[in-house]
């Protein structure tokens, strides 16, 4: 029995709040949805969060109901050591594609690789 009342106080202690954290204000906070589907909206938050995106309706297929959402859009983020880090975004036909600085890249193809497939390209086999 003293066993459930222990674990039963320690539910509550770990359900409790953590600490002083308080929400982050919103400081803008802007959205637009229009009648042929095409939307925007942005906010900044008082911890210097940016985000923003804007999309519309595009014909993704050869039915006429063959339609999808071809979005853009950035976010941008301080880090604890207070390093701004922006990613910005597309998100269309091709899939999700995102760049940033901070993002890592490829290496470059081998030079055998580059050549390989310019020979088959060139033999129309690409």
């Amino acid at each position: 029995m003293k066993f459930i009342i222990v674990l039963a106080f320690l539910a509550v202690a770990l359900a409790a709040p953590q600490g002083d954290k308080k929400p982050i204000e919103i400081i803008s906070s802007n959205s637009e949805m229009n009648a042929d589907g095409s939307y925007s909206f942005n906010f900044e938050s008082a911890d210097g969060t940016k985000v923003s995106e804007s999309g519309n309706q595009k014909k993704v297929g050869p039915k006429p109901e063959d339609i999808g959402t071809v979005s853009k859009g950035s976010y941008s983020f301080t880090t604890p050591d207070g390093v701004v880090l922006t990613v910005n975004w597309v998100a269309d036909e091709n899939g999700f594609q995102a760049t940033g600085d901070h993002l890592p890249t490829p290496p470059p193809m081998p030079e055998h690789v580059v050549k390989m497939l310019a020979d088959l390209k060139a033999a129309g086999l690409l």
